[in-house]
């Protein structure tokens, strides 16, 4: 008998239950159907000879080929390093990898979670860090709850404050180590350039600084911060303004290399400092193109392409599968010590 005309819609009909429980029950999805309905569709099917579809049941348990992969800036070279990392292990799988650029905006990342989910990707692993803004953790945990109801992997790079797996850097750790560093080469006017303050990362590179500078005695208090867009342009712009509310500062933290390379442009010129000698400069990350600036940086090293490495493996691993708590893999930083320090010393411009 050739049953190849056998449809789901006459398996449902043969059982008396709806196309939606048959599709349930016959092409794998993970909405859960009742023992009595779900032994009667199989009955009904096995008694038709239905042969289900096989790219049906691939898109029911959205089994793609693809997995998405969400950034702040995809031009931004942290970002361009963890994204390497990650698509490399995804391609090793077999994987195409679908890049989405949310350029900060908290909004525009939810929206690109519900169009990756739309668009059945097998997984999506946001890079980005986590997201301070009142009511927005709660609002991409409610769509990220939906993607993975529906079968999706989902893996995270810094802490987002939510139940899934992911790579987590030391930030805290960094920033103090940035502060015994200054504070041990003798600085005590030191400013701080930040970055966008509703980010997560932000907050604990800037509170592991500030937590180690009060443990030394000092007064965090009383260290300028001024906010940048961790641009290049960015640091070169905060930096004139840090001078230009204390010009006596003797070191810059900023919080990430490309405003560090900023930092270093704006004191070469216009300001007319030199680096180490009249001010010290640090940044965070250990960008490729931090051992190649003119003055050599000193910074955080993040071991960035690994991260996305392991991010991916997070995401596609059986292991994180059903665990009653995500697998967190939590990540060392260490300071790099380059050119662009030195001991404190009375800082003035060029006569």
């Amino acid at each position: 008998m050739d049953n190849s005309g056998v449809t789901l819609q006459d398996v449902a009909d043969r059982a008396g239950l709806s196309l939606a429980t048959a599709s349930r029950v016959l092409n794998g999805s993970s909405r859960t159907v009742g023992a009595a309905a779900a032994e009667k569709i199989r009955r009904a099917a096995a008694d038709l000879g239905y042969v289900s579809n096989g790219p049906a049941q691939a898109l029911a348990r959205s089994t793609t080929s693809v997995v998405g992969l969400v950034v702040h800036e995809v031009d931004d070279p942290y970002f361009a390093a963890i994204a390497r990392g990650a698509m490399t292990v995804a391609a090793r799988h077999g994987l195409l990898t679908t890049l989405a650029n949310t350029f900060h905006d908290p909004d525009r990342e939810i929206e690109y979670v519900k169009r990756l989910q739309a668009q059945r990707v097998r997984g999506l692993l946001l890079a980005g860090s986590g997201v301070t803004t009142e009511g927005y953790t709660e609002a991409l945990a409610a769509v990220l709850e939906g993607f993975a109801r529906g079968g999706g992997r989902i893996a995270l790079v810094s802490d987002h404050n939510l139940p899934y797996p992911g790579v987590l850097p030391a930030n805290k750790n960094g920033g103090a180590q940035v502060a015994r560093h200054l504070h041990d080469l003798g600085h005590r006017k030191v400013g701080i350039i930040s970055g966008p303050s509703f980010l997560s990362s932000v907050s604990d590179r800037l509170s592991g600084f500030t937590g180690a500078w009060e443990s030394f005695g000092l007064d965090a208090s009383q260290i300028p911060v001024v906010g940048g867009d961790f641009t290049r342009s960015g640091g070169f712009a905060a930096t004139l303004a840090l001078f230009e509310r204390d010009p006596g500062i003797t070191a810059i933290f900023a919080l990430n290399d490309l405003m560090a390379a900023g930092a270093l442009a704006a004191l070469a010129d216009p300001l007319g400092y030199r680096v180490p000698a009249e001010v010290s400069v640090v940044g965070f990350d250990d960008l490729w193109i931090a051992a190649d600036l003119r003055t050599p940086l000193t910074t955080v090293r993040l071991p960035l392409e690994d991260m996305g490495a392991q991010a991916m493996d997070l995401l596609l691993s059986t292991e994180s599968m059903g665990a009653d708590k995500p697998r967190n893999i939590h990540v060392p930083v260490d300071l790099v010590v380059r050119s662009s320090t030195a001991p404190a010393r009375i800082a003035g411009p060029l006569a």
